[in-house]
């Protein structure tokens, strides 16, 4: 299975810091930090040097790095009734990605990396906002150079352009029948996905400021953790590339 804290940011290190705390009480080392650049055009990592120090430190202890939007919020973009329709009940207009044309997303993806070398930061890949990315996606991510990105169904490879199937479970915060929802949820897929080869884990910071839902986070990762190993994109990565290069492919 693959381990993902979302939504990383200086505006939520004091829930992250609780995320990260389950991880270490479970002993996962190696999981995804997925690094916004600017959280809401208010949170810019440049101005939080002790805070993308402590990223160095998990990444160089062997988590992995991932662009996750620019500034994970829809400010100024327009917002049309299709797009309405497409995020409606996903997300909280945080849909950044969800309806950009190549050139603008590849803009905004260009700005991201350029934040997240400044700090020292080197990601494998990008995940849009609520995993919800424009036309085009993965070849802009292609050519940003990144090796991956995904959305709710799976992770793609973009170098063999080879989709590898593997559901995600998250948790939902907003209204309190959504977390219960939620909770509900992650229990069955519990039960429903074990014959999936591969699957998503997505833990983001307001899980950590609900009880329920944070005895449920810890609840499902225990299970997974009894019959899964964890892995990492990058070895995930490896094992598509060989698969692509094999002549039975």
């Amino acid at each position: 299975m693959l381990v993902a804290v979302h939504d990383v940011t200086p505006a939520h290190a004091g829930r992250l810091d609780v995320l990260y705390r389950l991880l270490e009480e479970f002993a996962v080392r190696q999981y995804a930090l997925l690094v916004v650049p600017d959280w809401h055009g208010a949170w810019p990592l440049d101005a939080y040097s002790e805070f993308t120090a402590a990223l160095r430190e998990r990444a160089a202890a062997g988590a992995e790095v991932v662009l996750h939007g620019l500034r994970h919020d829809e400010v100024g973009l327009p917002r049309s009734l299709a797009h309405r329709v497409r995020t409606f009940g996903r997300t909280d207009r945080e849909g950044e990605f969800a309806s950009l044309a190549p050139a603008d997303a590849g803009a905004r993806i260009r700005q991201g990396l350029a934040t997240l070398h400044a700090s020292g930061l080197e990601p494998i890949g990008f995940v849009p906002p609520a995993w919800l990315g424009g036309p085009g996606l993965e070849a802009v991510v292609r050519e940003a150079g990144l090796a991956f990105t995904e959305d709710a169904r799976g992770v793609v490879a973009v170098a063999q352009g080879r989709r590898l199937h593997a559901p995600a479970t998250c948790w939902s915060t907003r209204r309190w029948w959504r977390a219960a929802g939620s909770i509900a949820v992650a229990a069955l897929r519990l039960r429903l996905e074990r014959a999936h080869p591969l699957v998503r884990i997505a833990f983001h910071p307001p899980d950590a400021g609900s009880r329920r839902v944070f005895a449920s986070c810890r609840r499902t990762l225990g299970a997974l953790l009894e019959r899964r190993e964890v892995t990492g994109y990058r070895e995930l990565l490896r094992v598509a590339a060989e698969a692509a290069a094999r002549p039975d492919r």
